[in-house]
């Protein structure tokens, strides 16, 4: 079978959802909600604004998706609702590159379960790339600079590991589920993760209503609004619709090669724009955590 070439107007799609999705740490910065409220919104703008593009370029929605793949995608979905909310925290206790980088350990932490779950095989290779990537979360977390990690930045790590290991479950189960159409999933994960809010805020984030409601009756309530819309339109409905779109323009090697843009952007922002501080250990761990992640996943 011939090898398809890269579609230059599929790159810049690529390019441009992994870039939206590398800015999203910067602009959770300036959302004074909280990490679960912020997941609702992002489900419910995101799910929608994908349901109406798909409409509008007349595709089918739903068709021949089971009740047992949709009870699957509903599963996943909370999961990636509850993902977020992980994420959101961490960006509010460490820094935008650190929680980053933390939350890119995903392909580490599948790469090690996938002997167990899937009986694939434990490679060489897959040894090293995790051992490096270990390697490289150790320096990220400061331990090997200035010892433990003060309480703050230990609970931002935390959380962004916590993040990470939710999105391999994703990962995993989503292997589970195959020969579903990617917009129609999305949709439906993106969904479900909005729905999963609504008890969570309810049960264990109570005051996340009454926290909105101060700031909405405030004078930055127009900036706060934007930049919900912002989240929920362009690093979800927007990119997802543009890495969707890229996929049948691109080689399998170049869509996990440009994946690592997303978090080169999030250190670069957090470095240069956030003007967060990030040591030399630093930056070697965040280069060894994006290579062996590269590396485990180009030529298997």
């Amino acid at each position: 079978m011939k090898e398809k070439n890269n579609n230059a107007g599929s790159l810049l799609m690529f390019v441009v959802s992994a870039l939206i999705f590398g800015t999203i740490g910067l602009f959770r910065r300036f959302i004074p909600i909280s990490s679960s409220l912020l997941a609702f919104f992002r489900g419910v703008i995101g799910s929608v604004f994908l349901f109406i593009f798909i409409k509008l370029k007349k595709r089918p929605f739903g068709r021949g998706i089971g009740r047992k793949k949709v009870i699957g995608l509903i599963v996943t979905g909370a999961l990636i609702g509850l993902n977020w909310v992980m994420l959101f925290e961490a960006y509010n206790y460490t820094s935008v590159a650190t929680a980053t980088l933390c939350y890119y350990m995903e392909p580490t932490i599948v790469m090690f379960l996938s002997p167990l779950l899937f009986h694939e095989k434990l490679t060489g290779k897959k040894i090293v790339c995790i051992v490096v990537s270990v390697v490289g979360m150790v320096f990220v977390s400061g331990v090997a600079d200035s010892g433990l990690p003060g309480p703050s930045e230990l609970k931002g790590i935390l959380f962004g590991l916590a993040a990470a290991c939710l999105y391999s479950a994703v990962v995993i189960l989503n292997k589970k589920l195959p020969g579903i159409d990617m917009y129609d999933k999305t949709i439906i994960q993106l969904f479900s993760a909005a729905l999963i809010m609504i008890p969570y805020i309810l049960i264990l984030d109570r005051s996340a209503l009454s926290g909105v409601l101060s700031v909405s009756s405030s004078a930055g309530a127009i900036g706060m609004i934007a930049l919900i819309l912002v989240v929920g339109l362009v690093h979800t409905g927007i990119a997802y619709a543009l890495y969707f779109g890229s996929m049948d323009g691109l080689k399998t090697q170049t869509i996990a090669l440009l994946s690592y843009l997303d978090p080169v952007t999030a250190l670069l922002l957090s470095v240069f724009v956030l003007r967060e501080p990030i040591s030399t250990l630093g930056i070697i761990g965040a280069v060894l955590i994006i290579a062996a992640a590269i590396f485990g996943e180009i030529g298997e």
